[in-house]
């Protein structure tokens, strides 16, 4: 089985929902109101180029998949996003039409190689949880408080505990980097 990495922009309370803007969640957008500066770009970008594939629940592929495909850049980061394989973890997408995208069930996944990237995808990443199949969470927090929103780790989920590998200031604006392993 390939390496599961939840990647993921979250509040300090630990909301993950709409952090563009783009989901009509009424506190969305909280990402853009800092600056993640270079240090948060390169951790980005390493991230994304060492990674093997994405792994994506429905609603966020449909999203890239409506965003990305156009998209062009010097630095390869829109390329390597365009090209590498998309796993999508679906009951309902049939034709993914993204390049380089299969529908896979979560029974599925324990079969695919690499390093898997999820973003966003609240819905897979409670199921991968419950199935304890992620390897490592990487998360940009952001200094907010929402108060309400989906979060990473949900209501009810039973207690989890977690070893700091990485933690690290990555903008002016107080945004962190934090990563963690299961404990197992």
């Amino acid at each position: 089985m390939g390496k599961i990495v939840i990647s993921q922009f979250v509040t300090l309370d630990g909301v993950m929902e709409d952090p563009g803007g783009a989901e009509q969640f009424e506190l969305g957008g909280w990402a853009f109101k800092f600056q993640r500066g270079d240090d948060g770009d390169r951790f980005k970008f390493d991230e994304l180029m060492a990674s093997d594939a994405l792994l994506l629940g429905r609603t966020t592929y449909e999203g890239f998949a409506a965003a990305w495909p156009g998209r062009q850049d010097d630095a390869g980061f829109a390329d390597k996003f365009n090209s590498m394989p998309k796993y999508v973890v679906s009951t309902t997408l049939k034709d993914p039409e993204w390049n380089n995208s299969h529908v896979v069930a979560v029974e599925d996944i324990k079969g695919l190689d690499g390093e898997l990237l999820v973003n966003g995808s609240n819905t897979l990443i409670q199921a991968l949880m419950e199935h304890d199949l992620v390897d490592e969470y990487r998360l940009m927090v952001f200094p907010t408080v929402l108060g309400k929103g989906k979060r990473l780790f949900a209501e009810g989920r039973p207690p989890t505990d977690l070893k700091l590998t990485d933690c690290r200031p990555v903008g002016p604006d107080g945004v962190a980097v934090m990563v963690y392993e299961p404990v197992r």
